[in-house]
């Protein structure tokens, strides 16, 4: 398989001739897959020649290397912007409708040439966006936009478990990892609890337990 060069990315997806002064805005989402908290996703543009040593996917980073990149990133960017979308809304809605309406606000919150998305989504936005399979890790802007984009989630789900220290929001940051799990079996789910997406998890997991 071709090594990923970005200067080929940009010139063959945007049809630039000098990629090196296009403004590439990178997308990423975090949170997607909680059984509880907001959807949030981060737009980065970064200035040419942007390096660090941390700057990779979020995923592969400790929660302070998150924290010490996130803090450079916002203070060094060309441009950037957070966007949530809260869980009233995933409930109404669906997670589908919120994976891609947050990349349109995103859109028109940053000002670029050209935008790429982590993942395989399709975007309508009021500019074209490419979705790109591991984006977050090939793209350093993307990169970029998922340690900010979960640096704030992370923040977020700190604040949620204060209301409801029992499901231990400020650890698993909402997915659902076992004790998070036991507590929505004691406690039951609470309004920051996604809905139909937990139903449907909780029920298979019954049905397995059961079987």
């Amino acid at each position: 398989m071709p090594r990923f060069r970005l200067g080929q990315y940009i010139s063959a997806t945007f049809a630039v001739t000098d990629w090196r002064a296009f403004r590439l805005c990178g997308m990423d989402e975090v949170g997607r897959g909680a059984y509880a908290g907001p959807l949030v996703a981060a737009a980065v543009v970064l200035p040419p020649r942007f390096r660090h040593p941390l700057l990779r996917d979020s995923k592969l980073l400790t929660a302070h290397q998150r924290e010490a990149v996130a803090e450079v990133l916002r203070r060094r960017a060309v441009a950037w912007a957070v966007a949530e979308v809260p869980v009233t809304d995933i409930n109404v809605r669906g997670l589908g409708w919120a994976n891609v309406d947050i990349f349109r606000r995103l859109v028109d919150l940053v000002a670029a040439d050209g935008y790429c998305c982590d993942g395989k989504l399709r975007i309508h936005a009021s500019q074209p966006v490419h979705c790109l399979i591991s984006g977050d890790r090939l793209v350093p802007a993307v990169s970029a936009a998922s340690i900010i984009a979960k640096v704030h989630r992370d923040a977020l789900m700190r604040e949620l478990h204060d209301n409801a220290p029992h499901y231990n929001w400020a650890q698993n940051k909402g997915y659902g990892a076992p004790e998070h799990r036991a507590a929505i079996r004691e406690h039951g789910p609470h309004p920051e609890h996604r809905r139909v997406f937990l139903a449907s998890v909780m029920q298979t997991e019954l049905e397995m337990t059961a079987s």
